[in-house]
């Protein structure tokens, strides 16, 4: 299987990888044309790969279009599980907006830019000065009901088919963001079924294979809060998980080309 990877951190160790920087795409396109699969393009590449070239790619278009932005995530997420989504607003940044989410939505609230990872562009808004600020940094009004919770989160991680790996991100004590890179801490134990069951059926039903999905319980109630197409690989490497193994077998189930078998020795081949 020919293999073109865009992402060489993300490939290390998988076999017969030919790794091209995403800009230059297309001063190596022979390579390209002749890959069976191409793995972890830049969203820009997505379009000219997928309906130009006509190449299988790995994270899928659906994972890679969905992923984003918080958007699109979002209004997916409406479609095939809305009561697992928070309330959540999606508004033009308009005088009349920004008013109308001053008087409708109790503070505290969440509000986020619709394309950034590791708790960036993430905000706690407990006062109309908090939201004005918020909005002179976006064009559109992304806004959330604030869940209250125990300080932690799950990031449950899928790979392929299948959940490589779950684990708690624990806040440090009053902090707002859980994320590893904010800080947060991780915790294996008692990862609940319910929550994995839950993550695998939406990624299932939107054709996500490769995400990092972020699952808040609320007073008994699990909501999926976002999904990162790169996440972070700290935690699943904490507890011993291989992801570019589990990739490469994913990639071999999935897109392994057939190949004519040889006739037996001595038999003819009647044309």
């Amino acid at each position: 299987m020919k293999i073109v990877s865009f992402n060489a951190f993300r490939t290390i160790g998988m076999p017969n990888v030919h790794y091209i920087k995403p800009e230059h795409m297309f001063k190596e396109i022979d390579a390209i044309k002749q890959a069976d699969i191409v793995l972890f393009p830049e969203t820009w590449q997505v379009p000219s790969l997928v309906y130009g070239l006509k190449k299988k790619i790995f994270p899928s278009i659906e994972t890679m279009q969905l992923g984003f932005s918080k958007i699109e995530m979002t209004r997916a997420l409406w479609s095939v599980s809305p009561e697992h989504a928070p309330y959540t607003e999606i508004l033009a940044n308009t005088r009349s907006n920004i008013e109308y989410v001053v008087e409708t939505f109790p503070f505290p609230f969440v509000a986020k830019e619709s394309r950034n990872s590791m708790g960036k562009g993430v905000f706690l808004i407990q006062s109309r000065e908090d939201f004005l600020t918020y909005c002179e940094k976006v064009d559109a009004l992304y806004i959330q009901e604030y869940l209250p919770n125990d300080g932690k989160d799950l990031r449950i991680c899928v790979v392929g088919n299948e959940v490589l790996g779950a684990y708690w991100r624990v806040g440090l004590e009053g902090e707002f963001l859980h994320n590893i890179a904010q800080g947060g801490e991780l915790c294996a134990d008692f990862i609940p079924q319910e929550a994995i069951d839950l993550v695998l059926d939406i990624a299932g039903q939107l054709g996500i294979n490769h995400a990092g999905f972020d699952v808040m319980v609320s007073e008994g109630k699990y909501y999926i809060i976002e999904f990162n197409v790169l996440f972070g690989n700290q935690g699943l490497n904490k507890l011993g998980k291989s992801v570019e193994q589990t990739i490469y077998q994913y990639l071999l189930s999935q897109f392994l080309p057939p190949f004519p078998t040889s006739p037996t020795p001595g038999n003819k081949v009647v044309s």
